[in-house]
C-alpha cells in the first residue's frame, strides 16, 4: 500500500524542470537514467546499432532537468541516410532516439516537451525529415506516421508499424527508398 501511495503521490506532485541542451557533464547522469528506463536490452536494438561509434547531431543532443538540475529525461536526434531519393542521392535526415524520462517523473509532461523542443530545434536548424523507432500511439500526437517509411528499411530485425517519421519539410522523404544508414561525426577513439 505504501509503493501505491508513493506512487500517486510523485504523480501529483508538482515538477518544476527545465529542457537544457546536454553537457559533457550530463553523460554519466544520461546513460544511468537510460539503463534504469530502458534496461540492459536497449544497446542490442537496430537503432542504437546505427548511433554506435557517431555523435548525436549537432545542437540536438537535449536534456531535462529538475529544480536542482539533475538529468530527469534526454532526447538525442542522429545525423543519417534515408535511402536514396528517385535521383538516386542520399536523403538527409535525422534519426531520434532514445527518448526517456525518470521513472519517477512520469506524468509530468516531460517526455512531450523534450519531443517539442527536438522537433522545433531541428527545424530551426533546417533539418528535413527526423525518423523514429517507437510507440505510433504516443509519437502520432507530434505528427509522425509510418505513411513516408514504406520505402525504407531499418538494418537488423524491426517492427514496420513502429518505423515513423515527421517532415519537417514537405515532401522530403517523398520517393526515398532503400536502407537507413549512419551519418554525421564520428566519436574519436
Amino acid at each position: 500500500m505504501a509503493a501505491v501511495l508513493d506512487t500517486v503521490r510523485a504523480f501529483f506532485a508538482p515538477t518544476t524542470y527545465t529542457i537544457d541542451s546536454e553537457t559533457p557533464a550530463d553523460v554519466v547522469a544520461r546513460e544511468n537514467l537510460l539503463d534504469r528506463v530502458m534496461g540492459p536490452e536497449r544497446r542490442r536494438k537496430s537503432s542504437e546499432k546505427i548511433r554506435r561509434g557517431r555523435l548525436p547531431a549537432e545542437g540536438l543532443a537535449l536534456v531535462a532537468r529538475d529544480e536542482g538540475g539533475h538529468v530527469i529525461g534526454t532526447v538525442r536526434l542522429w545525423n543519417i541516410e534515408a535511402g536514396i531519393s528517385q535521383q538516386g542521392a542520399p536523403v538527409e535526415a535525422l534519426l531520434l532516439g532514445p527518448l526517456a524520462v525518470d521513472c519517477t517523473q512520469e506524468g509530468h509532461g516531460i517526455g512531450g516537451a523534450l519531443m517539442r523542443a527536438a522537433i522545433a530545434e531541428a527545424d530551426r536548424r533546417g533539418h528535413g525529415a527526423i525518423l523514429l523507432m517507437g510507440d505510433a500511439a504516443y509519437y502520432e500526437r507530434f505528427g509522425f506516421s509510418s505513411q513516408k517509411t514504406r520505402h525504407l528499411v531499418m538494418p537488423g530485425p524491426s517492427d514496420r508499424d513502429r518505423f515513423l517519421a515527421l517532415e519537417l519539410k514537405s515532401g522530403w522523404l517523398d520517393g526515398a527508398a532503400g536502407m537507413i544508414v549512419a551519418s554525421g561525426r564520428k566519436l574519436a577513439f
